[in-house]
């Protein structure tokens, strides 16, 4: 089945019937590709919506977000397009605080609030301050960045040795960084829907402490530890849909 394209969220195989849907926010500089083969990994009664934030893929004429506040707006004209049915919504990396964020605001504007929130391979947004100088930030060279992309698995081989594209991938993260940067946590702020963390075993730049995501969840609260790096392994991540209990 081919994929539809709606208001910033692909469906890599569109399910309308289907009697929820699981929304996925990627990680800093990153688009929808590395999580469309999971609609092989969630179950049958679940559509798959990737958002497409701007500056990427189908929106790469559309100029990336600038500030927080931007990417919010991006971000929820996304969940809103969804809401209509029951909802989960998952974050990775740096998508796990946008969907934390997303989901606050939907809860304190009196919207249909997600069944459950699941953040993955991501530190608690309430520790944003103590985290924004940790390398690497938006001034970053090139060279330290591309170190870092790659060593946490974040870029293909086929777009570190394209130029262009490599380049391209540099100024979207670093895009990506600025607006991250501008973030600041309200004290006080939970979310009420179960919050369910992931996070792996041999990951630098992720506490292994549950201790700031749990004071977070105003409701249940799980986490599950898992193999690998920042993106798990390979086979962890083809298959993480498996780990959020859908």
């Amino acid at each position: 089945m081919r994929g539809s394209y709606s208001s910033g969220v692909v469906w890599p195989a569109p399910r309308p019937a289907a009697a929820r849907v699981l929304l996925c926010f990627s990680y800093c500089g990153g688009g929808t590709a590395p999580m469309r083969p999971w609609i092989h990994a969630v179950p049958d009664d679940v559509d798959l919506g990737l958002v497409c934030l701007p500056g990427r893929e189908r929106r790469i004429a559309e100029p990336p977000a600038q500030t927080w506040d931007d990417l919010m707006r991006a971000a929820l004209t996304a969940v809103r397009t969804v809401a209509s049915r029951p909802y989960i919504l998952f974050g990775h990396s740096a998508g796990a605080r946008v969907a934390f964020e997303s989901a606050v605001h939907i809860q304190h504007s009196g919207g249909p609030a997600p069944q459950a929130l699941v953040v993955s391979a991501s530190n608690a947004p309430s520790l944003a301050a103590r985290d924004r100088e940790r390398p690497p930030t938006s001034r970053t060279s090139d060279a330290a960045l591309l170190a870092w992309m790659r060593d946490v698995g974040q870029l293909p081989a086929a777009i570190v040795d394209d130029p262009e594209l490599r380049q391209m991938a540099l100024d979207l993260f670093r895009a990506d960084k600025r607006a991250l940067e501008s973030y600041e946590y309200i004290d006080g702020r939970t979310v009420t829907c179960p919050v369910r963390r992931l996070y792996a075993a041999d990951d630098p730049h992720v506490d292994l402490d549950d201790a700031a995501w749990s004071t977070l969840a105003a409701g249940p609260y799980s986490a599950d530890l898992l193999p690998g790096g920042h993106f798990y392994t390979p086979q962890t991540w083809a298959t993480l849909p498996h780990h959020m209990r859908l």
